[in-house]
């Protein structure tokens, strides 16, 4: 700031705007989302966008003893995918999805989405962009994103950096949550496909690519494909295929327990719902692995054990059942258009 600007400023008063804050951007955002918004709304939601609270009507008189279930999540530095390949209308699907997952591996169906995106200066179109893949992805699960948070904060965020949160709450009958007790040795693991990387692992996937290629390459690993394209490949939800299981076969009796394959893998994450002695017994050749992972790992001469650990490396759901019903689960999941994967077992430690 030179000294006529010094000036100017102490004899008109400091703004929020000279600040770096953009009231009327943050109002025209709010303008431009609430018809989008409101395409979610089913008659259980009680407000519109724009109030203090989200309301949502609490009954369930159709259940015994409704259970909710709730979840908060982010999509860590896919952002930096999204920011620097200039599209934005894919990483809000991701958030949704990713948390409609979390809660569907308890048993729940998502009810309503809440989301939280901050930046340093607020961009109405690439904020616009965002939040049509809320919407997108809400429509599709059946789920009302009732509120959220837009925060502008300069000095926290530089340049076109932005971040995104999500909170998502569904409900579950008691009876029919899935639990660990329910997990016995002999049980069969069965994969359903990722779409890619979803949204783990991205740092390293980050550092083993653009220093060798851009956003823009098309390597031959990747039959044509751009990096950016075959990395900002939507975090697919499992909802309905779950769903239409779940209307024929029963939680814990005939569907022992789900598991979503977030950070720490198949098996950091399938572990999460094993009692005690129980492990994994997994066949790592028993699926063809998408061809982005094969690309960051020879490109990043990245170890076997580091790629189990941080990718899902094609296994986006794990369905935990027992044996005598793996047959017909998984015609169940093929009628539906799935391609179900045998991956393993439940074996004692």
């Amino acid at each position: 700031m030179n000294m006529i600007e010094e000036v100017r400023e102490q004899a008109t008063g400091l703004t929020y705007a000279q600040a770096g804050v953009n009231i009327d951007a943050g109002e025209e955002l709010v303008r431009r989302i609430k018809p989008l918004v409101r395409k979610t709304f089913s008659d259980r939601v009680l407000t519109d966008i724009g109030g203090f609270g989200g309301l949502f009507d609490g009954r369930f008189p159709e259940m015994k003893f409704p259970v909710l279930v709730s979840s908060t999540d982010g999509v860590g530095t896919k952002i930096k995918i999204a920011i620097e390949a200039n599209k934005h209308d894919t990483v809000g699907q991701d958030l949704v999805n990713h948390c409609v997952n979390d809660i569907l591996v308890c048993g729940a169906r998502p009810l309503f989405f809440l989301d939280y995106f901050a930046c340093g200066k607020l961009r109405v179109e690439v904020g616009e962009s965002v939040i049509s893949g809320f919407v997108k992805a809400c429509a599709e699960n059946s789920c009302a994103l009732i509120g959220g948070e837009t925060a502008e904060m300069p000095g926290m965020y530089s340049g076109a950096d932005y971040d995104l949160a999500g909170t998502i709450v569904g409900v579950v009958e008691r009876e029919r949550m899935f639990r660990r007790e329910n997990v016995v040795a002999g049980d069969v693991l069965i994969g359903l496909p990722s779409t890619g990387l979803h949204t783990n692992g991205f740092s390293l996937a980050r550092r083993a690519l653009l220093s060798r290629y851009t956003l823009e390459s098309t390597p031959d690993m990747l039959a044509g494909e751009m990096v950016a394209e075959a990395l900002l490949k939507v975090h697919r939800s499992y909802l309905h295929p779950i769903l239409h299981l779940l209307e024929t076969f029963a939680p814990g009796t005939e569907i022992h327990a789900l598991s979503h394959i977030t950070g720490g893998g198949i098996v950091g994450n399938t572990s999460r719902v094993l009692s005690e002695g129980l492990s994994l017994a997994l066949n790592w050749e028993a699926w063809e692995r998408p061809s982005i992972f094969k690309f960051i790992q020879e490109t990043g001469l990245v170890p076997e054990e580091e790629m189990r650990r941080a990718f899902n490396l094609g296994i986006g759901l794990i369905l935990i059942i027992p044996l005598n019903k793996a047959e017909s689960i998984e015609n169940a999941l093929k009628e539906f258009g799935e391609s179900p994967i045998r991956i393993g077992n439940v074996v004692r430690s």
